[in-house]
């Protein structure tokens, strides 16, 4: 295969106003990180107090957490992302639908569809990671902290999850990093992040190879680097003989 790259390409002018191809990435970049640590914010804050509901001593409790995980969990993203941007605005109140609809910019609207879409979808996944996490912890754990008088609250917040959340740190990883890819969805209801950059490089450049090629790189290297530090994050924690770290 003969094909001439053109790295230079992405130091040329778009032809709208002063801007680069590159600036076009660095935008999407910009909205890639922010739509995933928006929606990693909300999935770990909502999934920690699930995972901790699914393994109450009481039924209905556990069982309001178990029907959101298989309801969110089994429904597709795409179709998640679609309701959340073209049904549940018609549901709101009429104040709430005008403020939506009228007041704020198409993109801002764009950006909380996707962020509590993705934020919630995630956190289905999460608070099956929370729930592994604690049903891993010796039994006598919570038997230890019922007898010197802890409250339930007080044995989850100051006992169990401090370890779970040590144990669970490589599938938490991994739902991070899946955060950070499943942005690309936002491309589909109008939102300019990496993928709908490259897509839009690619049009306008006719670089169809040089504009995907750096989206992977970037991409890879964002991802990399995230997983890298988890990794450090992962030691730094680790509780001696309680898990394992780096096969050791």
């Amino acid at each position: 295969m003969n094909y001439n790259w053109d790295w230079g390409v992405f130091f040329k002018s778009t032809g709208v106003g002063s801007e680069t191809y590159l600036d076009w990435y660095i935008a999407g970049l910009g909205w890639t990180i922010a739509i995933a640590i928006v929606a990693w914010i909300i999935a770990l804050t909502l999934g920690s107090i699930l995972g901790v509901m699914r393994t109450v001593p009481n039924r209905i409790v556990s069982g309001i957490a178990t029907c959101y995980v298989e309801l969110f969990r089994n429904v597709p993203l795409l179709v998640q992302l679609f309701i959340w941007y073209f049904l549940v605005p018609d549901l709101l109140p009429q104040d709430l639908q005008e403020w939506y609809k009228q007041d704020l910019s198409p993109v801002t609207s764009a950006f909380l569809s996707v962020v509590v879409c993705l934020g919630l979808f995630t956190t289905a996944r999460v608070c099956e990671q929370v729930r592994t996490g604690i049903q891993a912890l010796p039994k006598g754990q919570e038997s230890a902290a019922r007898a010197m008088g802890f409250k339930l609250p007080q044995i989850y917040w100051n006992v169990l999850l401090p370890q779970a959340y040590r144990i669970i740190i490589p599938p938490l990883t991994s739902e991070f990093l899946n955060v950070f890819k499943n942005t690309s969805v936002a491309s589909l209801i109008g939102l300019m992040e990496l993928l709908a950059q490259t897509k839009q490089t690619a049009e306008f450049s006719a670089n169809l190879f040089e504009a995907f090629t750096l989206a992977t790189l970037i991409y890879f290297t964002l991802n990399m680097s995230l997983m890298l530090l988890m990794r450090l994050v992962e030691k730094k924690v680790a509780v001696p003989g309680l898990i394992s770290v780096g096969g050791k």
